[in-house]
């Protein structure tokens, strides 16, 4: 295996495998790259999910940025949302996320915020990886910088998220909701819990112990919620809620135990948004067709934009999105601040249905019902030939702004590098679920 294989830089941040490709010389290399681009005596603000090498990792940080005169703020496990609006909230110049997100717990990677707690752009974060392919630099003589601890940041984004004007703590305590959350042992074991108690929310812990990583396949997708499933229906829960290693993104579970496709969360999320606030939806080119009937809906324009968070958020601040995010079950909206963010998702869920008097089940049925196929392949060939056949499988409309899309009058297929593995991904959905398995299928067959 290369190197490149072992580590992967890109607009979702530096990760790469725990030794070989993510390690203490990585990180101080890409830490002290990134506090260059800092004034000396700033502020950065750090958190981790609750992988083992996270400590260490962040120890590395943490040194880089001291010997750089940086102030570096421990957050310790923190969510990834709770950290980009911590920089927001210390006046930070910016922040880094120790975390792998959604992959194996042999991964682990660097996030980077920038002042404003939000992701570095594609170009700022290749300008980085370059600087950093070097060794660190640091200047002789330069005071060394002061390591301090904050942990407020979960009250912090509690805090936020029960002022937002849509939600209304009491009214959704009135439904005396009773919650189910797998937050996979990850660092959204504390706020999850914490925040649905201040919602009034009874709530059930499956996996909320930050000492033991991860019980499951860490990926909230329906395959890995088995437990989640049961567990809910066993406890007569109303809802239940799962969401990956750091926090940003959400599943949701109905009352019998249904485990939801993770694109209804932003389609819940935005459904409710939309009935209040009149602006565009914006999504990724891998999300579901459901945004489309959203907007048709609503009356608002929908756009699409590459996959990635700082991709959606560029989208979102160039059209005055009222929301937007991501069919993995990522909801961001921007009055609380420009990230996807399970927590916020979770709020937003609970107060449409307390609004509307229904449950999650009765919630879902009201939107047009679609078939999902999402795979994976490992893949080291000429891309661009892939996408010229695929052009010539499928009969339809072609975006090639991130890998190919291909919408076609029975569904959509989109083919793309992955920002976060070394594989390519095959998403297709169709009415049928037949449709968007063949289409799935024959996709993949062009990789093989």
């Amino acid at each position: 295996m290369s190197r490149s294989e072992y580590l992967m830089a890109g607009v979702s941040g530096v990760r790469g495998i725990v030794g070989p490709g993510m390690n203490p010389e990585i990180a101080v290399r890409y830490a002290a790259a990134f506090a260059s681009d800092v004034r000396g005596e700033s502020r950065v603000v750090v958190g981790r999910d609750t992988r083992p090498s996270g400590p260490a990792l962040a120890s590395a940080v943490f040194s880089a940025l001291q010997f750089r005169n940086c102030e570096a703020v421990d957050l310790g496990i923190a969510s990834t949302p709770t950290v980009e609006i911590m920089v927001g909230e210390l006046g930070a110049a910016g922040g880094i996320i120790i975390t792998a997100s959604h992959n194996g717990i042999e991964w682990n990677a660097l996030k980077f915020l920038d002042a404003r707690g939000e992701f570095l752009s594609a170009a700022d974060m290749d300008d980085l990886t370059e600087r950093a392919r070097g060794e660190a630099v640091f200047p002789r003589g330069r005071p060394v910088g002061v390591l301090t601890t904050n942990d407020t940041g979960d009250a912090v984004h509690i805090r936020r998220i029960l002022e937002l004007e849509r939600i209304d703590r009491e009214r959704i305590a009135s439904r005396r909701f009773r919650a189910v959350v797998d937050c996979v042992n990850g660092a959204g074991s504390r706020i999850m819990p914490a925040l649905l108690r201040g919602l009034g929310v009874s709530v059930v812990e499956l996996f909320t112990d930050v000492r033991a990583p991860f019980p499951h396949e860490p990926e909230p997708r329906p395959a890995s919620l088995g437990e989640l499933s049961r567990t809910v229906a066993r406890e007569k829960a109303d809802i239940g809620f799962a969401c990956d290693p750091d926090a940003d993104r959400l599943v949701l579970v109905d009352g019998s135990g249904t485990v939801l496709s993770e694109e209804l969360t932003l389609a819940v999320a935005a459904d409710f948004i939309l009935s209040k606030e009149k602006g565009p939806l914006v999504a990724n080119l891998s999300s579901s067709r459901i945004v489309d009937d959203l907007g048709a809906k609503h009356g608002v324009p929908v756009h699409r934009s590459k996959v990635g968070e700082a991709n959606v958020v560029d989208l979102m601040k160039e059209t005055r999105a009222a929301i937007g995010g991501e069919g993995n079950g990522g909801v961001i909206y921007p009055l609380l601040h420009y990230g996807r963010d399970a927590m916020l998702g979770a709020a937003l869920a609970l107060q449409a249905l307390a609004e509307e008097g229904v449950s999650l089940a009765e919630k879902v049925a009201s939107f047009p019902r679609y078939f999902i196929v999402k795979e994976k392949f490992a893949f080291d060939g000429d891309f661009g030939r892939v996408e010229k056949a695929a052009q010539k499988r499928f009969a339809g409309d072609v975006c090639a702004a991130d890998g190919i899309r291909i919408d076609m009058p029975e569904g959509w297929v989109h083919l793309r590098r992955s920002n976060t593995e070394p594989v390519v991904r095959v998403i297709a959905e169709a009415r049928l679920v037949e449709d968007a398995e063949r289409i799935a299928k024959e996709a993949g067959s062009l990789l093989l």
